[in-house]
């Protein structure tokens, strides 16, 4: 694959962002579904063409990511997705299961019905865009999901952390598990994990949990 390559990458619609802001978001979407790829040297120029916007804003969203550790310099080149090993990607989804996994009853003790409910809808996001097969909606909303989720534990550092953590990791093979039918049976499990927190059911929620942060390392070994 080379740069000339590209997927059909697009700006998502926000309000109140700056351009640069949007490709950096554009970007970091199709970097976590896997449309951007390690050991293809992507120009600033190229992107911009891509995106239709001029190449300042793209420049300053890459280098900001460069920042974040998702992409290298290429001196006198461009920009390269940082490869990460088997085992940087089995050490991200180990501190994300020690994190999540019991931070489900803590948002069982703290969470109200009505903030549970509230997140309903971006479960439904998740399953629509997972039906529909676009994987940057898929991404955008299921990690709006999951940092929503841990916010109502209380602990915003936490949420940074597992941020921080997703964002690196990156979900390899999105696209894979859609075209085997895989995506919207683990787009469900929001609900289901909606339904167990509801009923305040903790041992449930974090069996559920595990289930879904595991179909993550099942995404990266194909």
């Amino acid at each position: 694959m080379s740069e000339h390559d590209l997927p059909t990458l697009r700006l998502p619609s926000a309000a109140r962002r700056t351009l640069r802001e949007e490709v950096t978001a554009a970007l970091r979407a199709a970097l976590i579904s896997g449309e951007l790829r390690p050991a293809v040297v992507y120009s600033a120029a190229t992107l911009a063409s891509t995106f239709g916007v001029s190449v300042t804003p793209v420049r300053e969203a890459l280098l900001d990511l460069v920042k974040e550790g998702m992409f290298e310099v290429v001196r006198n080149r461009g920009f390269r997705v940082t490869a990460l090993s088997d085992r940087d990607l089995d050490e991200f989804l180990e501190i994300r299961a020690l994190i999540e996994v019991p931070m489900m009853r803590r948002v069982i003790e703290q969470a109200s019905q009505p903030a549970l409910t509230a997140l309903r809808p971006i479960a439904d996001e998740i399953v629509a865009a997972a039906e529909r097969g676009d994987l940057i909606a898929y991404i955008d909303a299921d990690l709006r999901f999951h940092l929503g989720l841990l916010a109502l534990a209380g602990n915003q550092h936490l949420v940074s952390v597992v941020n921080e953590l997703r964002t690196r990791s990156r979900l390899y093979g999105l696209a894979e598990l859609h075209e085997r039918g895989g995506l919207v049976d683990s787009a469900r499990e929001h609900h289901t994990l909606l339904d167990a927190l509801a009923k305040g059911d903790a041992e449930e929620s974090e069996k559920i949990m595990t289930v879904h942060i595991n179909h993550v390392r099942t995404i990266w070994a194909s």
